[in-house]
């Protein structure tokens, strides 16, 4: 995946795009994130802001668009092509000032983007 590719749905899931979020469950490959509080795209960069709950202490995280798998609208889940660990490891939430900081962002969108290329589940 190119590096602007993580900020853009996969051409499969594009339909995404014009659909709120929002309450989705966000699932790892071994486990669950957390849930979506809210999604932006500043500069670009569409991202989910999720919130883990007690999982990492009640702190939200930011996953960029790419890095959604698969989605299960009926079930109001999506899964995204990483670990628990790989997303808790990515550069640090704070402020929802970072959400439109495009140093913040590239940051981010550089951690994801050199993660291992995973296969996305078929269906």
């Amino acid at each position: 995946m190119t590096i602007d590719g993580i900020w853009s749905y996969a051409p499969d899931l594009l339909h995404l795009a014009e659909q709120d979020l929002t309450g989705y469950t966000v699932l790892a490959s071994d486990g669950t994130i957390g849930h979506v509080d809210r999604q932006a795209d500043h500069h670009g960069m569409r991202h989910l802001v999720v919130d883990t709950g007690v999982w990492v202490f009640g702190r939200s995280l930011l996953v960029p668009v790419g890095t959604i798998a698969a989605v299960d609208a009926g079930e109001r889940r999506l899964t995204v092509s990483c670990t628990r660990a790989e997303v808790k490891a990515a550069p640090r939430f704070r402020t929802d000032s970072e959400t439109m900081d495009v140093a913040y962002l590239t940051a981010v969108g550089d951690y994801y983007h050199r993660l291992p290329p995973r296969e996305r589940p078929v269906g």
